[in-house]
């Protein structure tokens, strides 16, 4: 190899470890920014990048929890770094962040999303996982107690031969459920432990039943269906460590019931929980404490009070629909609601607010659930809706650009721009997954077209205006072919 050739790795390598030297590290967390960013994530193996906004109150949230996690893993090759996305946004945008906060997980420069929890010990967990083994090999009995005393749930895979291919298709589904620890081993003192013959899957958890033993064959599928129907309590509360297990997993089916603790216990656990076994694996059954500070999202996002008791289902997976039951909540509510789920009988619930007197008295007009359709499929007119959250920074950053877009339009009765709060309402047509989301609804059809541009006055009003022209075009030319056919 030449001289030349080594002096410019050897540079490389130097300016490469200056680069993390140089970066300032703010609480155990490294502060990258545009000029940093590309250099950092190329020179470490392994980064878990957070974009925030200061404004952010999950981002306030997040911190001591990432901070925590940054020096627990201060000594292995992984390196927790943030990034503020209101000023490195040439970063923010190559990332794709679209809310806050985003964390992204690098390998080797390669970029992944991050699915874990947003406690210090579900980072630290999931970074583990990540990184090391998938499965810890347990090689004395001593191992395998300490390891079940410190997890909630641990599955065990013990193999004859750890090179098997069921031991393969196990380490395959550990490799892709980041939220649950898994051991592997061939030993025989585990085995006697364990009580278990030939190869074999036991799960092992500190609530409910304590152990369930799989029965399948080893397909990847059906053991991580397994794994997935046992790893979670028969009945979940809602709180802040156990959102990322309700959301984050397979099961995106979720009934929850809103109800005191008091009420839940005296009257309705038994059967609440007999409703859950019954559909174990397809649901994940949840109560909600309204009294709690935890819950106080979650009620406003479904509508429901303090009191009375009150129940609803959502399909994570198509649209977010959710479904309300009629009249009281009792044991006689659950197993017959949920089985008209199953069988495609019940309709979805959508929220509306009233209709506002005064919707249509600015220039941007005020749509509710009950007067969408009237409005946004008007056949005679191009309306252009926002779905904005009241609580959406990128929404108020629009707001003011939105107002002067429909200002520019006030004197043309055939141009409606709109604007509907989807927190509080909703329309089957319609599936919003993130804020703000604008739609265009032309004229003369039953089309819905996204709108993917920047958010800047100039571009709204060209795209309006070319869809605006494009159909008058088109409507130019259907008469002048009609006259042709007169004559």
């Amino acid at each position: 190899m030449k001289f030349s050739t080594i002096f410019a790795g050897a540079m490389l390598a130097a300016v490469a470890s200056l680069t993390t030297a140089a970066v300032e590290v703010e609480d155990g967390v490294y502060v990258l920014g545009d000029d940093t960013f590309a250099d950092f994530v190329k020179e470490n193996e392994f980064v878990l990048a957070e974009f925030y906004a200061p404004w952010c109150g999950h981002c306030k949230s997040l911190a001591p929890e990432y901070s925590q996690a940054a020096k627990e893993l201060a000594e292995t090759s992984v390196k927790l770094a943030k990034v503020d996305a209101t000023v490195h946004t040439q970063i923010a945008s190559k990332y794709d962040v679209k809310g806050y906060p985003t964390l992204k997980f690098f390998r080797s420069g390669n970029v992944g999303e991050y699915g874990g929890g947003r406690k210090a010990p579900e980072i630290v967990s999931w970074l583990t996982k990540k990184t090391g083994p998938v499965a810890v090999t347990l090689e004395t009995v001593d191992a395998l107690s300490t390891l079940q005393e410190a997890k909630d749930v641990l599955v065990v895979g013990v193999f004859d031969d750890v090179e098997s291919a069921a031991a393969k298709a196990f380490l395959a589904v550990a490799a892709g459920l980041d939220d649950v620890s898994f051991g592997i081993t061939s030993n025989a003192d585990v085995r006697s432990e364990l009580k278990v013959e030939g190869d074999a899957v036991a799960l092992l958890k500190q609530f409910d039943e304590g152990r369930n033993d799989y029965e399948g064959d080893f397909s990847e599928a059906t053991l991580k269906e397994f794994i997935s129907g046992n790893s979670l309590p028969i009945v979940m509360e809602f709180n802040a460590a156990n959102q990322p297990k309700i959301f984050g997993g397979d099961i995106k089916t979720h009934m929850l019931l809103f109800v005191t603790p008091e009420e839940y216990k005296e009257n309705l656990q038994t059967c609440y929980e007999d409703a859950a076994r019954q559909f174990k694996g397809k649901v994940i059954f949840i109560t909600v404490d309204p009294s709690a500070e935890a819950s106080g999202q979650v009620m406003n996002y479904f509508k429901v009070e303090k009191s009375p008791t009150a129940m609803r289902l959502i399909n994570m997976d198509n649209d977010m629909l959710k479904f309300v039951p009629e009249g009281e909540i009792t044991c006689e509510t659950f197993e017959p609601f949920m089985q008209k789920f199953v069988d495609g009988e019940l309709q979805p619930h959508l929220n509306s607010e009233d209709v506002p007197e005064d919707w249509n008295a600015e220039p941007v007009k005020v749509l509710v659930g009950k007067n969408f359709h009237e409005v946004a499929f008007d056949e005679k007119k191009d309306v252009f809706v926002e779905f904005y959250a009241p609580w959406c920074g990128h929404c108020k950053s629009l707001a003011p650009i939105w107002d002067e877009l429909a200002e520019g339009y006030e004197s043309n009765d055939n141009v409606v721009i709109a604007k509907m709060d989807s927190t509080a309402n909703e329309v089957k047509e319609v599936s919003v997954k993130g804020f703000p989301t604008l739609k265009f609804f032309p004229a003369g059809s039953k089309d819905i077209l996204d709108y993917e541009g920047a958010r800047t006055l100039e571009a709204l009003k060209e795209y309006v205006d070319a869809k605006v022209g494009s159909e008058a075009a088109e409507e130019t030319q259907e008469e002048a072919a009609e006259g042709h056919e007169e004559l």
